[in-house]
């Protein structure tokens, strides 16, 4: 191995473990909400409906703030981007954490302790805020990877690097349960407060760790490294994208807006998140309430089922779509979104608990294997140039899920048909899926040779 390629090996992976962490801090002030979802219920007397649209709400402008960071990540510093959006979610989390407190400039509780109707408003605020603020982290990640990695590993990279969402969400559900456990309900507050300081104190790695792509240190553009031309289509023309103003939205029309396959993957990626935000968002709650297990207990099955399940689903789904499907991650996808939905099901019907548990987190494995694909879909499709937008337009779709997941779930949960309605609509969101996403079986592994005729095309253009 000569220097110049174990100074990208170096990078590359410095690159990937820098953004696992970070990336695991957001879901540090992100899904500590839904573990604070009983205790706000008993404490502060907000109904599941309201807190189910806080969630909706929240997801919903998470989308529409990938989209907006996607394209902004394609024009702009990654990092600082990044960095940025988790400052100011640590921030948020610890307004929410002090907002009871508020009593000098409104009255946040009534005389029994519950939650007044300006409290409810002022959480829910904050926690849309907070939605927007996420959408930060997420395209910076997936265009720096795309940056990073070459084509004929991204989907088993970038899967390893998903599993920061679930190192993430896993360990802040163990941390806050734990809380919730040693201090009781009407600490609540503490959800947010310790995972914002935590978040906090990672912020030198985003700055400090990270280059937004190899050029940043010297480095050729990652496809002079890649010897596989069969999964590029090019190692040429695609090496730097010249194109500016008119013709780069040009570009972009192409390789994204009218490109049929962000869409399929984009809509596919709705369905996926139905059932992920089923069992992340509403987990620790119908573990409870439903299957009748202790709060520590439930959010201990949520947090394994993020750590057990969604890692190790991530990391296998990646390798698969690389060495079985050759890079055809989308082939991937619709294996594992069959047997997610088919566990699921099987869970709902369970009446043995600890056979329940077991399906919870097999369930989990097999749902975060298309979670983690969908990104490296898109990269793969849109190519580096363009993953950050595409990447947008998936995550408005994955996040408008929240609708299903978030008010209508809390409704039907609170409503006469209980929670076997919730599960009977996700899995039949996992069918609508798996239909979908079968739709694009022969699909290449890559649109490297559409971006080479786009960029040819334009150019000719540019030159008449």
């Amino acid at each position: 191995m000569d220097q110049q390629q174990k100074k990208y090996v170096y990078w590359e992976w410095r690159t990937i473990i820098a953004l696992m962490i970070a990336y695991a801090l957001y879901y540090f002030v992100r899904k500590n909400f839904s573990v604070a979802v009983p205790a706000m219920e008993a404490e502060l007397g907000i109904s599941k409906a309201k807190l189910g649209a806080f969630m909706t709400a929240n997801g919903i402008i998470y989308g529409v703030s990938r989209f907006i960071n996607g394209i902004l990540t394609d024009r702009f510093s990654k990092k600082k981007l990044m960095a940025a959006g988790l400052a100011l979610s640590a921030i948020v989390n610890l307004i929410i954490c002090f907002s009871p407190s508020i009593g000098k400039l409104f009255n946040m509780l009534d005389g029994e302790g519950k939650a007044t109707l300006g409290l409810v408003y002022l959480i829910g605020s904050l926690w849309v805020l907070n939605g927007y603020l996420q959408g930060m982290g997420v395209p910076p990640c997936l265009s720096i990877l795309a940056h990073w990695v070459k084509p004929s590993e991204l989907a088993t990279k970038q899967s390893i690097w998903n599993t920061s969402h679930s190192f993430g969400a896993g360990l802040v559900v163990f941390l806050c349960g734990f809380l919730l456990q040693k201090f009781g309900y009407s600490a609540w507050y503490l959800c947010f407060a310790v995972p914002a300081i935590i978040s906090l104190l990672g912020l030198p790695v985003i700055l400090f760790g990270l280059k937004d792509s190899p050029a940043a240190v010297g480095l050729p553009p990652v496809e002079k490294m890649e010897k596989k031309k069969d999964v590029t289509g090019t190692d040429s023309v695609t090496e730097k994208l010249d194109l500016k103003g008119a013709d780069f939205k040009k570009y972009l029309n192409k390789m994204v807006f009218a490109n049929p396959y962000i869409w399929i993957i984009s809509i596919f990626n709705f369905c996926v998140y139905v059932i992920r935000f089923t069992i992340l968002d509403w987990g620790a709650t119908f573990l409870t309430q439903y299957k009748g297990m202790e709060i520590s207990a439930a959010a201990g099955i949520v947090g394994s089922s993020e750590l057990f399940g969604g890692v190790l689903g991530m990391i296998v789904a990646g390798w698969i779509s690389d060495k079985v499907f050759k890079s055809k991650a989308h082939r991937t996808c619709l294996v594992f979104d069959l047997l997610a939905t088919f566990t699921f099901f099987l869970f709902w019907k369970s009446g043995n608990l600890t056979m329940s548990v077991i399906l919870i987190l097999v369930s989990s494995f097999f749902i975060y294997g298309p979670q983690a694909l969908t990104g490296a879909c898109i990269s793969q499709q849109a190519t580096k140039n363009a993953a950050g937008t595409a990447n947008g337009i998936a995550g408005i779709f994955g996040y408008a899920s929240t609708a299903i997941s978030g008010i209508l779930f809390g409704f039907l949960a609170d409503s006469v048909w209980g929670w076997d309605s919730v599960f009977l609509v996700s899995i039949a969101f996992g069918i609508i899926g798996a239909i979908l996403i079968a739709t694009m079986w022969n699909a290449p592994a890559t649109g490297y040779a559409r971006s080479e005729r786009v960029i040819a095309e334009l150019t000719a253009q540019s030159q008449d």
